[in-house]
């Protein structure tokens, strides 16, 4: 039975949590509900101000705090697995993570970005490998943005075991280079790619838009035109390894 999956492409904006979380909501009601859903990196805090600020440390706020708790309530009122991005505050660290909610809003997985972007300096790199998560009969494994680099080295076996990548981002790139970069890891992998991108917004840099879903041979499943919601139906079948 094919996997729904939704990627959100919501525009940048800085420091603006309440309006991103709206949108998201919106965005989740205007069509019926999916299995999975996933938010862009850093989408809540803004990844960049448009002075050109990358310290997102000052947003860092605990595994439990507000931010979990808007998450797990926007997956319980959609009924959805969601996924979407914390700025992490554990002591004297701080990471740019990830967090996965069920539908009744428990929390089912936690990633750290194993290899922040050359700007993120305020991230401490994760050290634990991407998570690996059963939901409706698909294993799904979760990986941010720069990480996506090193994927095939360091995390090749939760690659090999999972069926779907969640991979959020905030590309910067002027020639995109995601079809060659994703479609490569679905072929080798056998595995559907997920990936929700910060869409255009303040500031316009390149790179942002063109949220996509590939299918496990590297074909685009559906592509955003502009921020938005993308849906896609992801075969899960039986497996080439």
């Amino acid at each position: 039975m094919p996997l729904h999956v939704v990627a959100l492409e919501l525009p940048a904006r800085w420091n603006q949590p309440s309006i991103v979380l709206a949108e998201a909501d919106r965005l989740l009601a205007s069509a019926s509900a999916p299995d999975l859903a996933l938010l862009p990196e850093a989408a809540l805090t803004g990844y960049v101000s448009p002075d050109r600020d990358f310290d997102l440390g000052p947003f860092a706020e605990p595994v439990t705090g507000p931010t979990a708790s808007a998450l797990a309530a926007l997956a319980r009122a959609h009924g959805c697995y969601l996924a979407g991005p914390l700025i992490e505050r554990d002591g004297a660290s701080t990471y740019n993570a990830f967090l996965v909610f069920a539908p009744d809003g428990a929390r089912v997985a936690h990633y750290r970005k194993r290899h922040p972007w050359y700007p993120e300096t305020w991230a401490t790199p994760g050290d634990a490998p991407p998570p690996v998560f059963e939901l409706r009969g698909a294993r799904v494994t979760l990986a941010v943005c720069f990480d996506a680099q090193f994927l095939a080295e360091d995390a090749a076996r939760e690659l090999g075991e999972a069926d779907v990548l969640l991979f959020p981002s905030a590309w910067v790139e002027r020639h995109d280079s995601r079809d060659t970069l994703l479609g490569g890891l679905a072929r080798r992998f056998d595995i559907a790619v997920v990936n929700a991108n910060w869409g255009v917004g303040q500031p316009s840099v390149p790179g942002q838009g063109g949220s996509r879903v590939l299918g496990r041979d590297g074909e685009v499943l559906a592509m955003a035109h502009g921020a938005g919601r993308i849906d896609a139906r992801v075969e899960l079948g039986s497996r080439r390894r």
